[in-house]
């Protein structure tokens, strides 16, 4: 039909919506109809049998007719997550938030990361810390979880596992173990420790006049008295180093690669968000937002009795922390590796992720493209017992 034309349906009374042409046309025409259908009805003669006698409309009448009907936009059923967020110290409704906004199947992978209140380990009893071990926190969330919220985001590109244990060089030479092997012989020998200290001197002075009789041991002997008095008078010196010099030869330090500690992994995680709707804009911006909010430390205040505050921002509490699962479907993923309890360390937001600056034409300009850099670090150390009853490659 031509433009500027009446439609039939602007003739029932229903306006032409030219800036939201997919607004709900099909409810004004059933209001309109309605409306018309009503006009008639108390415009007839209410005698039964007798012909309907229409009314003459007023100015007043046609003037209703006429007026357009106020369509109302469709409200979305489901509940805004808007300031949903889990502050801490405040009461707030646990959030459940996904991008992209699109179904999750029995196939589909993901990755799935819970929000946990942190629970401090406390200590254990001084009669049980042999039997138990010492407390560590995420014994203690692990045993009590409060779930305060869930993301799940798209499994990103480049994902990796590291595992690194502790080993490092370890000397010991002769004399060295010779001093080692005497201590020992003085705290766990029976005959008491004043008898014991007396008998490893006794045997002490003889193995030195066994050994004494070589020229390089001598000089060896002498090389300690040596270093040590020359350093008092300000050099840097050692004894290996005045035996090299005299005699060319050092004490063999037995050299050795030796376990010597445990190592926390650490896991960055890179994700690319592109909203492509008003929702996916709105779940990005909450999804930033409690991360956020959830790894900082919060202010603690101290209250008397009465809930007063009597110190204000004395104590920092500890952030929440995070359990992390790849997911296929509502199953965990049957071959990469598992997490341990982790706090978030880093999170960083590019918001020109293609390089310029582009925003929606929404009420909060949101930006096209963002990327969002994540820094996880695990709470414990992998042990070799934790891959008991673990599937794919554990850990």
């Amino acid at each position: 039909m031509p433009f500027g034309l009446p439609t039939p349906l602007e003739l029932l009374g229903v306006p032409r919506n030219i800036a939201n042409p997919l607004a709900p046309v099909e409810d004004a025409v059933g209001q309109a109809a309605k409306k018309v259908v009503k006009k008639v009805t108390a415009s007839t003669t209410a005698k039964q049998g007798a012909k309907p006698t229409p009314k003459t409309p007023t100015v007043e009448d046609k003037r209703e007719v006429n007026k357009p009907e106020k369509i109302e936009p469709a409200k979305s059923p489901e509940k805004s997550t808007e300031n949903k967020a889990s502050f801490r110290g405040k009461k707030r409704d646990k959030v459940n938030l996904r991008y992209p906004n699109k179904d999750i199947h029995k196939d589909t992978d993901y990755l799935e990361i819970t929000i946990l209140k942190y629970q401090p380990a406390g200590f254990t009893p001084q009669d049980k810390i042999i039997e138990q071990g010492v407390r560590r926190a995420s014994d203690k969330t692990n045993g009590k979880k409060e779930i305060l919220g869930t993301i799940k985001l798209p499994i990103p590109q480049n994902i990796k596992d590291l595992n690194a244990t502790g080993w490092g060089e370890d000397s010991l030479n002769s004399a060295a173990a010779y001093a080692a092997a005497a201590t020992g012989g003085i705290m766990f020998k029976e005959g008491g420790f004043i008898g014991n200290i007396i008998d490893s001197i006794k045997q002490t002075g003889s193995d030195i006049k066994t050994v004494a009789q070589d020229s390089t041991v001598q000089k060896g002997i002498q090389s300690q008295f040596t270093s040590a008095t020359a350093n008092l008078l300000g050099a840097n010196t050692t004894a290996s180093g005045l035996l090299s010099r005299a005699e060319g030869v050092i004490l063999n330090p037995n050299k050795e690669l030796l376990f010597n500690g445990v190592s926390l992994r650490d896991f960055s995680f890179a994700f690319d968000l592109a909203p492509r709707d008003s929702t996916e804009a709105k779940e990005i911006k909450q999804i930033i937002r409690v991360l956020k909010i959830n790894m900082s430390p919060v202010t603690g205040d101290v209250r008397d009795s009465s809930g007063n505050i009597t110190g204000k921002g004395l104590f920092l509490r500890s952030p929440n922390v995070f359990q992390l699962r790849y997911m296929t479907g509502p199953n965990e993923h049957g071959f990469l590796n598992k997490f341990k309890l982790m706090a978030l360390t880093n999170i960083s937001v590019n918001y020109t992720g293609s390089g310029t600056y582009m925003t929606y034409n929404d009420g909060d300009k949101t930006p096209v493209h963002m990327q969002m850099m994540l820094n996880f670090k695990e709470l414990d150390p992998v042990y070799a017992e934790d891959y008991d009853g673990v599937g794919g490659v554990g850990y």
